[in-house]
Order: structure tokens, then sequence, then C-alpha cells
């Protein structure tokens, strides 16, 4: 098993189920409600017989009482496609520990909860643009291919998030999850990250990586910072007043993606990058269960 991915990781997953509101229909049969209806096994509604109509579905017994000929539907089980985003900038693998294995973890959990579900997955590790071809895989066996490949990416460039999501919104996809794991800092602002992710037309599942120094960061006086990923270097003096200043905008940062998706009904996950994430599941997943 890959490094990330201990025997012991991968029992503790495998009673954690995600469930979806609406499910796309025209998909393999699995363990979600599609809002399709057919000849499926959950009886849900009646309608009206039109020429050409299954006769095996028609409710005779209604017939008798009405004279009129209705079939009966019934709901169909159907897979969901379910994306997954990795951001793998350099800066994910910066620190210590990084928010890369946090987040490429948090990812081979997802892909071992939709396999597990018969759900077809496709991974997207991403960095300055999506890392191309994307793996497609399906079925309980191919988990260890999952985590194999993702336990392997390595840093993939600068950050561009928006770029990458942008270039995914673009792909001629079976409507489906998108799940986006990231830090979700980039250079262009929080602004533009929003609008990013507003394209996607797919129902839509964040787990925003961060750690306990992001709210204040431990540092004062006359510093010199450098941009992890450009190399970029700034002298600056900082003080309670330029502390201050900096909580504030990393207030108004993450109301502003937690705002947009709570408006587009996008399930939000904080994963903290500095503690293991098993000790995160059980409030993550509510009785087992993610619900998007």
């Amino acid at each position: 098993m890959a490094s990330l991915f201990t025997e012991d990781f991968v029992r503790s997953i495998e009673r954690l189920r995600i469930m979806a509101r609406q499910v796309p229909a025209s998909g393999r049969h699995a363990q979600h409600r599609s809002r399709d209806l057919g000849a499926g096994m959950e009886f849900r509604d009646f309608r009206s017989y039109v020429p050409g109509d299954d006769l095996r579905r028609i409710d005779w017994s209604l017939y008798r009482r009405s004279g009129r000929l209705f079939l009966r539907l019934f709901e169909e089980p159907e897979d969901l496609p379910v994306y997954i985003l990795v951001d793998i900038s350099d800066s994910m693998f910066f620190e210590v520990p990084p928010r890369a294995d946090a987040g490429r973890q948090m990812a081979g959990v997802l892909a071992a909860v939709s396999l597990n579900q018969f759900d077809r997955i496709r991974l997207y590790p991403f960095g300055t643009d999506l890392v191309q071809p994307a793996v497609s895989l399906s079925g309980k066996r191919r988990l260890r291919h999952a985590l194999e490949f993702l336990d392997g990416l390595l840093p993939a460039g600068s950050t561009d998030l928006v770029k990458s999501i942008r270039r995914f919104a673009t792909l001629r996809l079976r409507s489906g999850l998108a799940v986006v794991v990231s830090d979700f800092f980039d250079s262009q602002g929080i602004e533009a990250v929003v609008a990013a992710l507003a394209s996607l037309r797919h129902r839509l599942l964040v787990v925003q990586l961060v750690r306990d120094s992001d709210a204040r960061p431990p540092v004062n006086g006359e510093l010199r910072l450098i941009d992890c990923e450009s190399g970029v270097e700034v002298d600056v003096t900082v003080m309670d007043r330029e502390l201050d200043c900096y909580a504030q905008a990393y207030r108004a940062f993450n109301e502003r993606l937690a705002g947009f998706l709570l408006r587009r009904r996008a399930a939000h996950l904080r994963l903290n990058a500095e503690r293991p994430v098993l000790d995160q599941l059980s409030d993550l997943f509510a009785g087992g269960v993610l619900v998007t």
C-alpha cells in the first residue's frame, strides 16, 4: 500500500458513504437514486400511458377502476460521476507537514468511498494547469490504483487555481459531483476563484485545506518575505496593527468563499492539514455519511 495510505487508513474509511441529493441521469446502476423514473425497484409515481410505452409497466388494477391506462414508475439507482481536482501546486508541498499530504489523503478518502459505491471517479491533479490525462477508474478493485496514483503525485508548478478550474469547466463530462481540494489561495484573489467555481455546472464539494497559523501568522518585527513559488522577496515590518489587518483580510476571504458555497448549496469541508485526516472524518462524515 502507498505510504500515505496504510492498510489501517483504508480499513477506517470502508464504511463511509456519499449521499447525493440529486444524481444525474443516464449512468450505470449504483447505490444512489436518480431523478430518472424508469423500471427500477422502488415505486415512485404514475403517469398516463402514451403509445410506444412498455405494456408490462401498465397498472391493470388501476385501469379496471378508472378505465384509463397508467404506467407505474420506479426510482432508478444510478451511479454518480465524481471528479476529484487535487491541488498539487508547489506551495502545497512547502510546509511541514505539507498541505499536499492532507489533500491527497482526503482525495483518497473520497475516491475510496465513491469506488465502494460503484461510482466512477476521475482524478484531476493541477498546479499551473490540469495535469493530463486524467485518471478514470471504477470498481472497488481499482482503489489501490487510485491511492498509488495520488501518493506518487509531485509538485506541478506555481498555483493557477482559476485557470485549472476554468479548464476543467470546458471539459465535456456527464454532470456529476466536482470535488476541489485546495487551500484556495490564488494570486488573482478570492473573487476570481469564486467566479471560476461558479462556472462549474456540476454539484460542488469544496475541501479547504487550512492551518492554525493561517488566521494569524506567528511573526513580528522586520522581516523578509519570500514567495515559495516565484521566489519574489518583499521586506516588511510586521507589528500588531499589520497582523490585525491581515486577520481581517483572512476573515473576509473565508466569508466570501463560504457565502458563495452556501448560496450554491455546495458542501464545504474545512480540513486542518496539521491534524491526522482520520481524526477529522467523524466530524466531516456525520454518522458515516457526507450529504452533497
